[in-house]
């Protein structure tokens, strides 16, 4: 019997993805930031042709199973880089970025199991001066961006995956089997990736970044998101590593929609859940008498819109925050 699995990542540069001077060709057009990929990849080739993502890695594998024990297997796929756009109308070019060859780890295998590990990436479209420390001092090339995926196929049919490495920038987004948005890399950092991610710092050379991946939120916040970034521009706070967005039992009126890092959900002192990027916080203290019900705590760097309860229906918000009760779930 054979059986085949996948994995796929997409990346692509969010809004808000980028500090200062940097964001300057988005702003006026020069270039654009990217739309969020769909929750579903029905058509990964159609997605490329729309300029949709930067670069994806595909991991496609089989195992052979005969009488429950694995006998064979095959590691597919491969990574697909994409090209940026600079300029409006017929005055814009395109420039191709430049892949790299697919990394690929030999399978670890057993009877009962095989565990494919896959990096694909490349050099980005367009060249950038950055400081050295050596003569003459300033380099002209662009940085690497990459994702290392893991994919494991069990002989009794199951299968399991994750993005186990990234690059610190773009955005990275995962997908299982059934092309499926299943996870999500949790904090861009721009000026790491635009400092760092060449040579001997990238999984061509000697190092990988490990990937800080969180679960993905619900369809329902994807889309009142895209609401809340499409009105009227939202003030946009900045929190440091460890500071508190909102402090159980005070009150509070504003909604909250995480754009970048990783916040922690902690009720009565004990931490529930770990959130990232996309999720919608802070609705229950609109619904529920207007105090905050938990304490949300910044483990990374993070970046949150600041958004009013008006700009949302009521019904609406109380539908997202029946996926919130994490204090109901605790055994």
């Amino acid at each position: 019997m054979r059986i085949e699995s996948s994995l796929t990542s997409v990346s692509w540069i969010p809004s808000e993805a980028l500090p200062g001077l940097s964001r300057l060709p988005f702003e006026t057009g020069i270039t654009h930031y990217d739309a969020p990929p769909p929750d579903h990849l029905d058509d990964l080739d159609a997605l490329a042709a729309a300029d949709g993502f930067r670069f994806a890695n595909v991991l496609s594998a089989w195992v052979e199973v005969v009488d429950g024990r694995i006998v064979a297997h095959g590691h597919q796929g491969g990574g697909r880089i994409g090209a940026t756009t600079v300029g409006r109308g017929r005055a814009s070019m395109t420039f191709p970025a430049v892949a790299l060859a697919d990394l690929r780890s030999v399978p670890e295998v057993s009877s009962q199991a095989v565990r494919f590990v896959q990096t694909a990436g490349g050099r980005t479209a367009l060249p950038a001066p950055r400081r050295v420390r050596h003569p003459p001092f300033v380099q002209v090339e662009a940085p690497l961006a990459w994702t290392t995926l893991a994919l494991t196929i069990n002989a009794d049919g199951t299968s399991s995956g994750e993005m186990t490495g990234a690059s610190p920038f773009p955005r990275h987004w995962l997908y299982d089997h059934g092309r499926t948005l299943v996870a999500k890399s949790g904090l861009i950092d721009f000026t790491t990736w635009y400092r760092d991610a060449f040579g001997r710092h990238t999984p061509w050379g000697d190092a990988d970044s490990p990937a800080l991946v969180t679960e993905v939120e619900s369809a329902l916040e994807r889309s009142l998101s895209a609401t809340i970034m499409r009105g009227t521009k939202p003030t946009v706070r900045r929190l440091r590593e460890g500071a508190t967005l909102v402090e159980q039992g005070r009150p509070g009126d504003e909604l909250y929609l995480l754009l970048d890092g990783v916040l922690r959900v902690e009720v009565d002192g004990e931490a529930l859940a770990d959130l990232g990027p996309g999720a919608l916080v802070g609705e229950r203290a609109l619904l529920e008498g207007g105090l905050r019900t938990s304490t949300l705590r910044a483990i990374t760097t993070c970046k949150v819109a600041v958004a009013t309860g008006d700009q949302i229906d009521p019904a609406v918000l109380a539908e997202v925050s029946l996926g919130h009760r994490r204090e109901d779930r605790v055994e």
